[in-house]
Order: C-alpha cells, then structure tokens, then sequence
C-alpha cells in the first residue's frame, strides 16, 4: 500500500497561478515529445485521488486522460459531469478513512493529486513517495504545494533526472526509520 505524489512545481514552489492556470507548465520545450516518465509511473498506480479543484481543471482538457479509477474528493460536488461518468467517483471524509476504504476496495496504489489533497495526505503522514518535477519558471505567487505543517517529515532522495536541460525530476521516498 503505497501513496505517491507526482508533480510539476514552478522553482518558488507554486503548482498553478492565483487563478489556477498551468499554462506555465509547457514552457519547457520538449522535442522529443517526453512524457517525462510518467507513463511509467502510471502502470504502478491502481487509482487517483484527486480534490475538485484539480478535477474540474482535467475537465478542461481536451480528452479524458486517465485510464485508471478517479476518487474526487469533495463536500460540494455532489454529481459529476457527463463525461466523468464512469471514469470518476466523488467521496468525501477523513484522508485516512478514504485511504482505508480505497485500499479495501483492492486499489493499493494511489496517485495523489491537487494541492489541498496533498496536503491534507501529508498531514496526516500518509505520503510515501514525492516526485516533484521543477520547470524553470518563477510565477511570483500562486497556489503553493507545501504549507505550514505541524510537523517535519524526512524523506530521502531515490533519484534525479534532468530532461532537455531544462526540467528537473526528483524522486523522495518517506524515511520512516
């Protein structure tokens, strides 16, 4: 049972603007057109868990791009679009609860996704690996991945790569020695 974060923060650590825009994000070019690995990460997770903020931005785009279960978490949404149905599921509660629920459910594996779910997780110490992907962009202010927290939360570093000479991937696994 393991909970991974994956990603893209600016270099001042905002994932989105004030008004939630991630244009920003493809700024770096890509000539290759890279997934950066996260395809790769993608055949491990059984199911995302993502807050509604993040959720109603996937809806924005063009197509629906998970392949796996979505869990919104949300106390406003009650109903989903159209086009999430089948594919998303909102629940509401504790992330410990939820966490226990979906892992009863059999998805082991969970994505976490969105900055307040993230930082909800981390709160509670329920994240075990953080792979954060750093675009050389400063946006200034915005919506930051980490806040202040009750506690500190060792993790070390697994890994590094750096693609096109531009973004940074870094891979941290909780120490929990």
């Amino acid at each position: 049972m393991t909970n991974w974060v994956y990603i893209a923060t600016s270099l001042d650590g905002f994932i989105a603007t004030a008004e939630g825009g991630i244009d920003w994000l493809f700024s770096v070019p890509n000539p290759t057109q890279s997934d950066y690995g996260y395809g790769e990460f993608m055949t491990q997770i059984d199911a995302l868990v993502m807050g509604r903020n993040t959720f109603e931005t996937i809806l924005g785009f063009d197509e629906w791009p998970y392949d796996k279960p979505v869990f919104v978490l949300s106390h406003s949404l009650k109903t989903l679009p159209d086009r999430a149905q089948g594919k998303a599921e909102v629940m509401a509660g504790d992330v410990v609860q939820i966490e226990r629920q979906l892992h009863q459910r059999g998805y082991l594996n969970l994505y976490i996704d969105g900055g307040k779910v993230i930082q909800d997780f981390l709160r509670c110490d329920r994240i075990d690996h953080l792979i954060l992907s750093r675009i050389p962009i400063i946006l200034g202010n915005g919506i930051p991945l980490f806040r202040t927290a009750d506690q500190s939360l060792p993790f070390q570093h697994v890994s590094t790569e750096i693609y096109h000479n531009a973004l940074v991937k870094s891979h941290y696994k909780r120490d929990r020695s």
